[in-house]
């Protein structure tokens, strides 16, 4: 097996790990909507949900190893294609004809983005202070965007790829000086950013657990879209990047952004379906669980309490009172 191919099976992995984490991130919400970090910390399937992002981002690392950034990152928008079907399965339901077009739109536009910023590895990276400097900014804007009271929303999953993002672009200056002969293996400066690798990939993590509250498609197509754009933005502002193309790069950027955009919003239009019906699977499921709503046949969605109609009175008896 060549080394291309290899990445290419690799990102195909990576993307299917990184859909079922966030299907099963999502999950966890919509039964849990008000979870705060101790019960998320105490929960098995939130542990299971990090192995599985872990595992995924260890793939693409792997992969761009082996494989150029112009096949391995496009690659990555994959995720959305496996989770939005994932997720409609796990629920119980069909995947829409609106969520196959915002899809659509969102991974055309995401590739045309990727296509225009995509191009040979950078010769520089980060220095101690850019990288401050960079944490510094993004902490403060993921502080707008979740400040508290916010609703979970988009806000949410914006603030999660920017964080997502600004963890991939500090995890190459982490990488560049781990493997740089000249100095120390682990300095100060490693083990800084190092730190701050850890930091904003936790927060990219939580945070896209609360964005999932919503649902899941208009959420994730926002983290995957945020997190390349973030890295774009400081490998062009900081690294010495280039759109490719020139003019007419920057025209194809700005029509993918259009297309990725008008995805999210056709993938925010579509509420999740919940079926009433008694043999649904993911009703009876419910129902079979203590202490659960459902267990209740009064209680089920959609049903009224049956009312008690007195029975008529037989002759020679008395009604009770």
């Amino acid at each position: 097996m060549n080394a291309t191919l290899l990445a290419v099976v690799l990102s195909l992995f990576s993307a299917v790990a990184y859909a079922a984490a966030a299907v099963a991130q999502e999950r966890l919400a919509s039964r849990n909507p008000g979870s705060g970090l101790a019960r998320l910390l105490g929960s098995g399937a939130w542990w299971w949900s990090v192995v599985l992002n872990a595992s995924a981002a260890l793939l693409h690392v792997v992969a761009l190893k082996y494989g150029p950034l112009t096949v391995v990152q496009p690659l990555g928008a994959l995720t959305l294609v496996a989770a939005v079907p994932l997720g409609a399965r796990v629920a119980g339901r069909r995947v829409s004809a609106v969520e196959w077009r915002g899809t659509a739109f969102t991974l055309v536009g995401l590739a045309a983005i990727l296509v225009t910023a995509s191009g040979p590895a950078p010769e520089d990276v980060l220095s101690a202070s850019e990288a401050l400097t960079v944490a510094a900014v993004t902490a403060a804007l993921i502080g707008v965007l979740a400040r508290p009271g916010a609703q979970p929303g988009l806000r949410h999953a914006t603030a999660s790829g920017f964080a997502s993002g600004v963890a991939s672009a500090l995890t190459q200056t982490v990488t560049v000086a781990m493997t740089d002969r000249t100095g120390p293996l682990l300095s100060v400066q490693v083990i800084g950013v190092a730190l701050l690798v850890a930091a904003f990939a936790t927060a990219g993590l939580l945070l896209s657990q609360t964005a999932y509250r919503g649902g899941l498609g208009a959420p994730l197509a926002v983290v995957t879209l945020a997190n390349p754009v973030a890295a774009a933005v400081i490998g062009l502002a900081l690294l010495g990047e280039r759109l490719q193309g020139g003019a007419a790069g920057v025209l194809l950027a700005l029509a993918g952004a259009g297309l990725a955009a008008w995805g999210v919003v056709l993938l925010s239009r579509t509420a999740p379906h919940v079926d009433e019906d008694d043999d649904h699977p993911v009703a009876a499921v419910l129902a079979l669980e203590p202490g659960s709503a459902t267990a209740e046949p009064g209680l089920m969605p959609g049903r009224a309490e049956p009312a008690l109609v007195p029975r008529p009175a037989e002759p020679g008896h008395l009604t009770p009172l």
